[in-house]
């Protein structure tokens, strides 16, 4: 046995047999491991068996400070709550979808009179209508370009009546079939979007076959131009499937999925073949891939991406055998309604032939991958010695601190804290700061507190860090090899008062950096700097620069959100309780001011240009 604690030697002696899924985690409490098994007790011991040579294992088990469970009632509730546990909390030790959060879907929003497509990031239950994941966002918007002009759906926030006198710009130019002006009732609106629905599906035999025999029916009738639109829409149909290669006469749907792996790296390659026709792929990277079987990696792609996938198709072609092929094919039947899912592992003919040509494509697309990674690692590296020369630091910034401040005319200010860690974002180390000792739109004393408050957390973690089992905030405890102010002058000015007032002058090299020209400005320094306009180490200031405003802005917006809209008028410089109510009985609401134009703000008595253009900044 490897040698293991009381605590955990307590656990082990006192764990269930019956399935269930296991928690671990470190010293911290954080959760590093979610496993599943249908024995509880033999399964988390045999983590601590001597003679397990698994690499990753080791440092798994090095790890663990104390394991918690949750029995279930089957195998198959097992795997469930594994899934969700993984995908709630991501643990370090998992084989987990790389940026999973942040895949696309396409959604026709069925549930409304007159459904539109748009793009989401989430699934929810509301009668709509889901195609994906992708793992591109470019490539869902040019696929939806492409059906636009075969499908012309709305965009528009219409309230649809077909009794509107002129419809807009889109109809005209054939990207909107003008259900607005009854140029289609409902009933043939929902139709096209069935189609469309169809289409992504990959079952595109229907539609034609029908739209041929509309469009020969409206021939005659003599509605030539209805049979004309109907004869676009089957030629725009037909050059599109013309480019999806025909695999088989038969009108088979699978999706077919092959991996490749390198250095610790996992790419998923999954093609989508839908009546005998590759309609589409996908790749996927997997994080924590490294030491794991094959078996396994495959197993944990299937779990995680069918438990987002829109739907699933009867039948399921793998590279390889997976241990857990019959659960998670019971799993696959429950998903898909009941029907039938078949998992298969093609030995011979075309079904061979689909894998392997999926397995050529992920070998290529991990190359590419790579080549990427490594072209964005030099990229960095260079970034960052361009940066060590033109600032006369000491050595490359590896951990680069950037402050914003964000306000509507000084309500609701907050400071936001971003750091670069080797040239990229390290966002578990963002932070922000609501504003609390200034009152308006003082941005150079904001900067001031924010950065006090910033040190002040550094200061209190070295004394934690001194105390018997202290645990400092990481994202305070580390000083920045580069501070980098949004602001010139001023704002940098308040940065060196406030690392002198630390003793960090010399220790924290500062710069400022002003928005019209990327100007950087130095303490003590009557001449300012600007970077060369294509170097890398430009791109990574305004990179930073720009994230740094975003993250005060998103900030900003949150907090303001949470003041409330009656509270914001009545935080707007120049409004008070005469103006308010002038501005209340002319609009009726705070929605009706938000929506007031310039001009009509204006039009109330009381109400300045100047003022009016405040409120529009204040409540947009």
């Amino acid at each position: 046995m490897v040698e293991i604690s009381a605590h955990l030697q307590g656990i082990l002696d006192t764990l269930p047999t019956r399935p269930g899924c296991y928690i671990m985690k470190n010293e911290a409490g954080k959760i590093i491991y979610v496993g599943k098994a249908i024995n509880l007790r033999n399964r988390v011991r045999s983590y601590f068996h001597s003679g397990n040579e698994d690499p990753k294992t080791r440092q798994l088990v090095r790890n663990i400070a104390h394991i918690e469970w949750i029995v279930v009632g089957s195998e198959l509730e097992a795997l469930i709550l594994e899934m969700n546990l993984i995908k709630k909390h991501r643990p370090h030790f998992n084989i987990r979808l790389k940026d999973d959060k942040r895949y696309p879907y396409i959604k026709i929003h069925w549930a409304d009179p007159f459904p539109k497509v748009t793009v989401t990031r989430q699934m929810v239950e509301d009668g709509s209508r889901y195609f994906g994941p992708y793992t591109s966002v470019w490539a869902v918007h040019q696929t939806l370009d492409v059906l636009r002009r075969i499908f012309p759906y709305l965009t528009c926030d219409r309230e649809i009546t077909g009794l509107d006198p002129r419809p807009c710009l889109y109809y005209d130019i054939k990207l909107c079939s003008g259900p607005c002006i009854g140029a289609v009732n409902r009933e043939q609106y929902r139709q096209m979007i069935d189609d469309l629905a169809h289409f992504l599906d990959g079952q595109t035999g229907p539609i034609v076959q029908r739209m041929r025999g509309e469009m020969e029916k409206a021939s005659e009738e003599l509605r030539f131009e209805r049979a004309a639109a109907l004869r676009d829409q089957i030629q725009a149909i037909d050059r599109v499937v013309e480019k999806q290669k025909v695999f088989s006469s038969e009108a088979f749907d699978s999706d077919v999925i092959a991996m490749a792996r390198a250095d610790g790296e996992a790419c998923v390659q999954i093609f989508f073949i839908r009546a005998g026709k590759l309609i589409g792929r996908e790749y996927f990277v997997l994080e924590g891939a490294e030491d794991a079987a094959d078996s396994e990696v495959v197993s944990q792609f299937l779990e995680q991406f069918y438990a987002e996938a829109a739907s699933i198709p009867p039948q399921v072609m793998l590279p390889n055998e997976i241990e857990e092929a019959q659960i998670i094919q019971e799993w696959l039947h429950t998903r898909r309604g009941g029907q039938k899912v078949e998992i298969s592992v093609p030995r011979e003919g075309l079904p061979r032939e689909l894998v392997q040509m999926a397995t050529e494509n992920a070998t290529e697309t991990l190359t590419a991958l790579r080549t990427q990674w490594q072209a964005d690692t030099n990229r960095q590296s260079e970034a960052l010695a361009e940066l060590q020369a033109s600032l006369d630091l000491p050595a490359p910034p590896n951990r680069i601190e950037c402050y914003d401040i964000s306000n509507t005319q000084g309500t609701a200010s907050v400071g936001s804290m971003v750091v670069f860690e080797q040239g990229v974002p390290s966002k578990k180390h963002y932070r922000h700061f609501n504003i609390q000792a200034v009152d308006g739109p003082d941005d150079f004393a904001s900067m001031e507190e924010v950065l006090t408050r910033r040190f002040r957390r550094w200061q209190a973690g070295q004394e934690k860090e001194d105390a018997p089992g202290g645990k400092p905030d990481q994202s305070f405890s580390l000083l920045p090899d580069l501070l980098i102010v949004d602001g010139g002058k001023g704002q940098l000015g308040r940065a060196v008062a406030v690392l002198d007032r630390f003793k960090l002058t010399g220790k924290v090299p500062v710069v400022g950096l002003a928005k019209q020209q990327e100007e950087i400005f130095f303490p003590n320094r009557p001449d300012s700097l600007l970077l060369p306009r294509h170097s890398q180490g430009l791109y990574l200031i305004q990179r930073i620069r720009d994230e740094a405003h975003r993250f005060a802005i998103t900030a900003h917006r949150k907090r303001r959100g949470k003041i409330g809209l009656a509270s914001r008028l009545d935080a707007i410089p120049g409004i008070g309780p005469a103006r308010r109510k002038a501005l209340l009985k002319e609009f009726g609401s705070i929605d009706g001011i938000q929506q007031a134009s310039l001009e009509q703000l204006v039009a109330v008595p009381g109400i300045p240009s100047s003022l009016a253009q405040v409120i529009k900044e204040q409540l947009e």
